[in-house]
């Protein structure tokens, strides 16, 4: 199940988003998934799929990873589509006692599922292609301005990566504790769909208590290395912005202004 999760990993592939600045690569995902947000027709979707294709080209990627990253929100996307089919009044096309499918209600869960999977996608390529490090240090350079009126920014992007890193580690304890139960005898994926939702109820007690220990493990590891409130911690390597995240810039742009003039012209 953890190779399955897309955030908090790092794939090495010596791609193009692998020698981007951090802070291009935050601030880029920013406005792409703003413009994102802007998505209404058809042919502004049809752009905004091939743009997020041409990434995950060149990110060099295989696409049976994000394929593999897709599985565990399959049933969020089913349930986001069947509530908007389901609840948008309109032509109705398919009806039940008191449950009505409507044609605009298909179209709506259509949208919002394509929506929901093109902004995964794109935040999956920001871990994808940076690591934790790195990423904290972009956080922390970005965010530096607000340092001067006393906001924690060193603290608060070391938290915000460690959240992030820390999803396929859960992944992997959860893991651990259905092999457990499977030498057990005790197959949670053999049961049908409605068991098998209930049967991981007593398993979130073992795993929060893992993910504590886990979590004081790592506070201990922090304390050990002085890191303190951050605050004068130098860096190995320097940020510095490169011709390709310039480059990388004016594309974002240019594919922000394309979305907004297909919604200004209604296309």
């Amino acid at each position: 199940m953890s190779n399955t999760l897309l955030m908090g990993q790092y794939l090495e592939t010596h791609s193009i988003f692998h020698r981007l600045d951090p802070r291009t690569k935050l601030v880029s995902m920013i406005i792409i998934m703003l413009s994102f947000l802007m998505l209404d027709t058809f042919v502004s979707y049809v752009v905004a799929t091939l743009f997020l294709a041409g990434i995950l080209w060149l990110s060099k990627i295989p696409l049976l990873v994000f394929w593999r990253g897709l599985k565990p929100v399959l049933i969020i996307l089913m349930f986001t589509f069947l509530y908007n089919a389901l609840s948008t009044k309109g032509n109705i096309i398919w009806s039940w006692s008191v449950i009505e499918m409507t044609e605009e209600g298909l179209l709506n869960g259509l949208r919002f599922v394509w929506r929901i999977v093109l902004i995964i996608l794109l935040a999956s390529i920001l871990t994808l292609t940076t690591k934790p490090l790195t990423l904290t240090h972009g956080l922390e350079k970005l965010l530096a301005p607000l340092s001067k009126l006393n906001v924690p920014v060193e603290q608060f992007s070391l938290m915000i990566v460690i959240a992030i890193r820390f999803i396929p580690t859960i992944m992997q304890e959860l893991d651990r504790i259905l092999l457990a139960q499977k030498a057990r005898d005790y197959d949670i994926s053999a049961l049908k769909l409605p068991k098998r939702i209930f049967a991981y109820i007593p398993i979130l007690v073992p795993l929060l208590l893992t993910v504590i220990q886990r979590a004081e493990q790592l506070t201990h590891a922090i304390d050990a290395r002085a890191y303190g409130n951050g605050k004068g911690r130098t860096s190995y390597k320097q940020l510095t912005f490169q011709r390709v995240d310039y480059q990388a810039g004016g594309a974002v742009i240019l594919m922000t202004v394309i979305l907004l003039l297909l919604k200004i012209w209604g296309f």
